[in-house]
Parts: C-alpha cells; sequence; structure tokens
C-alpha cells in the first residue's frame, strides 16, 4: 500500500507533519517501539509507530530519525498523548532526512492502525492470500466465540499448507492445529522456546530457524501491538513475556510475500495476546488489593470479604475457596536497573498454568500483583488433599520449575536469576500474613542456592522460622537488642544508616552489585558500611548463619 492511503482512512486519526513529496512510497509492514535503537527489528519499509518514550531533550531526534533511514523505513508516525504536540526538533529531523511524518491523535490505539496496514499490506502483496489474512481477522476479532488463535492456525494449514503453533516463553502450548497432523511434543515445544529465547537476548532479528531431529522449524516472535506507547527500553523487560509462532518450514527459502505475509498473522495473534493481557486486569487488581491489606496488616474479617470478592472470579462456579497459596517469585539481572516486578509478574502468571494445559484461557485462575522487584501470587485451591507420607496436594516449588526450567535459563541468558518460594496452604484470611512471610522466606532460602532457576517450599524451612509467632515477647525483645541495639545506636550518634543497609543487602541475597545500585552507593561505600555493621555486632554476613539471624531480628523488631 502507499502512504498516501493511510491519509484517506479518517478512522486512523494521522495527521501530516512533513515529506508531502514522499507519500508515494510503499509500506511493507508497521513495527510499534519506544527503542532508542530500533535497527535491529527493521527490514525497511515499515510504518513505525512510536509513543515518544526514547525521546529525552531535542538532541536526540536526530540520531532516532538517521537510525531510520538508514534501515530504510517508508515512514514515520508519532504519537501524541504522552508530550501532546509532535516536539519540533522531530519535525524537523524528519525534514532534514525526507522521512514521512504523521501525528497520531491521541484517541487512536496504535493497535488499530496496525491492524489496518498489516490487512492492507497483507492483501496487496499476497494476493490471493488477501482472503486467508481477512479470515484470520475476523476469527481473531470475533472473541472465544470464533475459535480464536487455534482456528487461524488451521487456516494457515488448509490454505497455505503451513503447520504452526503458539508458543509461551516457557514452552507451554498455547495454540495448534485442530485438524491435521500429529502435535508437537512437549519437550520439542521447550527446545523451540529456549531455542528462541537464546535468539532474542543475543539481537538476532526473526524469524529464527531451528532444526529438531530431521525437522526444521522457524521462530516468528508475537510482539504486543501497543495498544499504548511502548516504553522498553531492554529486550530483557519483554523477552521472559512474549509469545512466539513456530512454523514447521525452512522460512529461509521463502519468497517475501510470504515472509510479509506471516509477519502479518504474528501481529493478527498479537491482538489475542492484547486481549488475554487485558482480561487479567481484574485479577491483577484484586491481587494487589489482597496483598496490600495483608502486608498493612488490616483485620481479617476485612481481608476475607476481598476474599470473597475474588473467589467468583478465580474460581467461577465453585464459589469460595477453601483454601490459598502463596507463591512469591523475584527476577533480578546483574548489574541492572530493570525493574523485576513486572518480568517476575509475567512469568508466574505463565509458570503457574499446569503445563499440561493447553490455551490462554487457562490462564483465568490466577491472581498475580507485584511490588518493588517482587510478584506475589494468590493461589485458590477447591480443595486440599493429604497424600499418604503426610504431605498436603497443592502448588509444590520443584514441579512449578521442571519444565520450563531449561527455557527459563536460555531466556535469562547468564546474567538474570529466578528465584520462587512457595507457601503451605492456608484455609482462612488469618493465616495469609504468615503465608506470605513463608513464601517469602522459602525465596530466599532458593537464592541461596547455585543456579540461575531456583525454588524452595515451605516443606524446607527451618523449625525456628515457623515457630517465630509463638516466641515469647521478652525473648524476641532481648534477641533483637542483642543484634541491632548498637546499629541503631550508632546510626542515632552518626546518621550511618546501618540498619537500612542491612535491611537492603539481605533483600538483595548479599549482592554486593544490586544492593549498591537499590541504595545509589558506590560498591566501597557498602563494603565500608558493611563492614562497619560487623564490627559494631560481631557478626560476619558472608555467613548464613549470621544473615538468618541478622534477618530473623529485623522481621521480629
Amino acid at each position: 500500500m502507499r502512504l498516501r492511503a493511510l491519509l484517506d482512512t479518517d478512522a486512523l486519526g494521522l495527521k501530516l507533519l512533513g515529506g508531502e513529496d514522499e507519500l508515494d512510497r510503499t509500506v511493507r509492514g508497521v513495527m510499534t517501539t519506544d527503542l532508542r535503537d530500533p535497527s535491529r527489528y527493521l527490514s525497511g519499509g515499515e510504518l513505525v509507530l512510536t509513543g515518544l518514550a526514547w525521546r529525552r531533550d531535542a538532541a536526540d531526534s536526530e540520531p532516532f530519525v538517521r537510525i531510520l533511514v538508514q534501515a530504510g523505513v517508508a515512514a514515520l508516525a508519532a504519537g501524541e498523548a504522552e508530550l501532546g504536540d509532535v516536539p519540533e526538533d522531530l519535525v524537523a529531523a524528519c525534514a532534514r532526512h525526507r522521512l514521512p511524518l504523521f501525528a497520531v491523535h491521541e484517541s487512536v490505539a496504535f493497535a488499530t492502525i496496525t491492524e489496518h496496514v498489516v490487512r492492507q499490506v497483507s492483501g496487496e502483496r499476497a494476493g490471493d492470500l488477501a482472503a486467508v489474512v481477512d479470515r484470520h481477522r475476523r476469527m481473531m476479532t470475533s472473541g472465544p466465540a470464533g475459535g480464536g488463535p487455534d482456528v487461524v492456525l488451521d487456516l494457515l494449514g488448509s490454505d497455505l499448507d503451513l503447520r504452526a503453533w503458539v508458543l509461551s516463553p516457557t514452552g507451554r502450548l498455547i495454540a495448534g492445529p485442530k485438524t491435521s497432523g500429529p502435535a508437537l511434543p512437549p519437550e520439542a515445544c521447550g527446545k523451540l522456546a529456549a531455542e528462541h529465547l537464546t535468539a532474542t537476548r543475543t539481537g538476532r532479528r526473526g524469524p529464527h530457524r531451528v532444526i529438531l531431529g530431521a525437522t526444521t522449524y522457524s521462530l516468528f516472535p508475537i510482539r504486543s501491538t501497543g495498544r499504548s506507547p511502548q516504553t522498553t527500553r531492554d529486550a530483557r523487560e519483554t523477552v521472559l513475556s512474549d509469545w512466539l509462532l513456530a512454523v514447521e518450514a525452512d522460512a529461509g527459502d521463502w519468497a517475501e510475500e510470504r515472509l510479509d505475509l506471516l509477519h502479518g498473522v504474528t501481529q493478527l495473534i498479537a491482538v489475542e495476546r492484547d486481549r488475554r493481557d487485558a482480561a487479567r486486569t481484574v485479577r491483577r487488581r484484586l491481587a494487589q488489593e489482597v496483598l496490600e491489606l495483608v502486608q498493612t496488616g488490616a483485620a481479617p474479617a476485612e481481608i476475607a470479604a476481598r476474599l470473597r470478592v475474588a473467589a467468583p472470579v478465580l474460581l467461577p462456579g465453585l464459589g469460595a475457596a477453601p483454601h490459598w497459596q502463596v507463591v512469591v517469585a523475584r527476577v533480578d539481572w546483574d548489574g541492572d536497573e530493570i525493574e523485576g516486578g513486572p518480568v517476575a509478574q509475567a512469568l508466574l502468571e505463565e509458570i503457574l498454568v499446569d503445563p499440561q494445559s493447553a490455551g490462554p484461557e487457562h490462564a483465568d485462575r490466577i491472581a498475580v500483583a507485584h511490588t518493588g522487584d517482587e510478584a506475589v501470587a494468590l493461589v485458590p485451591l477447591p480443595a486440599v488433599s493429604t497424600e499418604h507420607d503426610g504431605s498436603e496436594t497443592g502448588v509444590l516449588a520443584d514441579a512449578l520449575l521442571e519444565s520450563v526450567r531449561d527455557p527459563l535459563a536460555a531466556g535469562l541468558d547468564g546474567d538474570g536469576r529466578l528465584t520462587l518460594g512457595v507457601s503451605a496452604a492456608v484455609h482462612s484470611a488469618e493465616g495469609l500474613r504468615g503465608a506470605l512471610e513463608e513464601a517469602r522466606h522459602a525465596r530466599r532460602v532458593a537464592a541461596a542456592r547455585p543456579g540461575r532457576v531456583c525454588a524452595a517450599g515451605h516443606q524446607e524451612l527451618a523449625s525456628h522460622v515457623l515457630l517465630l509467632p509463638f516466641v515469647p515477647d521478652d525473648v524476641r525483645r532481648a534477641f533483637t537488642a542483642r543484634l541491632l541495639d548498637p546499629l541503631r545506636d550508632y546510626d542515632r550518634r552518626h546518621r550511618a544508616e546501618l540498619i537500612p543497609t542491612l535491611e537492603a543487602f539481605l533483600d538483595c541475597d548479599g549482592s554486593w552489585t544490586r544492593c549498591a545500585t537499590r541504595l545509589h552507593l558506590h560498591v566501597n561505600t557498602l563494603r565500608y558500611r558493611v563492614g562497619r555493621i560487623e564490627q559494631l555486632t560481631g557478626r560476619d554476613l558472608s555467613r548464613l548463619e549470621d544473615k538468618l539471624d541478622f534477618f530473623l531480628a529485623l522481621r521480629m523488631s
């Protein structure tokens, strides 16, 4: 399609700001980005949509436009929702480089423009395949009754003779063809997901070619369509949550028209992904409300009332949940200030789905909140049974990671860690505060272990941790005073902030880099403070026993 055709569609809300002489350029695709350098995701001919989150000052416009021009994009469309009017420095930079520039009205979602361009480009480039894309679009936008992504994949098989599957980043089967051929084995799903995450982390452009046995697969990333302007500046913020399309074929032999069509299909499937995320908003909000009540010490009756609201949403048709479990997860990246909470939230929502379940709808009973770098899941259990050995069924720490460890290790790629803790099941609102502390401590136990992906359950916690609520008050006071009073006195005299430093150091699992980053300190300053803590208390923070004593003292103080 031609650029000028975009101006003929009033529903797109586009206003031309420059480049009138270039409107006969051909648009071959569309991409939404707010990366300062999106070149590795561009192949030329795209209409680039941006919310301008990459722009910090006027000097940023020139290099950004130069990168787009060198990549051969057709035009740039800037949203007005973030800054109001499009900045003059961006208009001037586009004029200098003869790059057509559009303004997108704040009332128009980027997804609307994406869908329109994909439909038009696919129709024009694929010729008689335009009917296929249109059928895909109708199926994807008609909701669950229309069949969802499974029907789209069936159409790929019947109309294009392609077998394809939609996978989660952990290798769970989201959707697959229902009408032809054998199912994709779970071990193959995991290997394909791991290969995809590895390729994405190294910056390679899709599709990625993978050979398993005698079969060649091409992996296409499925990224958010951008219902609101994207603010991602680092691939690690989304690599562990994006879906992928695995096609049983070697895309390296394909004509450009077929590649364009498959990229269009991924964008249509991304609409389903965004719909799923939107559906999780209510469950996330419920989890956040319950978590805030628990953490602020609200009355059990108030927490129970909120749980009664949550139960019908999380367990439709089953009434109230007699039991609940808490799962805590954390994702940490070495030496970087990437907010881990949203990443851990998306991962936990995925991990808690039964690995044998297919389709996005099986995540509808999971409520996950995030606070800081931590994600907390509230898991309703319709029933809890006791096994012959006396252990209770429910969410088990080791089982959660059994089938996803390899793909996640590939996505963490040597500079990230996932640690996870699971509480025992509780049967009332009164038990949620203890369950949350239990899950958090179990996660810290997991963090003390080697490996990129670790979990621990409540069964692994020491008995003295479980007995803390029954420790007499005078014993608590004596224990905490012996460890913390010297630090408090020193802080009062010197304003040294040793107590906050100790809390942050333990919360960062003893990582000097992460702790220094969190406290905005030089590592040498942090080492001085920790050394002073050890000198005043006679303890050694490199020893697990002393770390545990400090942890307990802080929790009891």
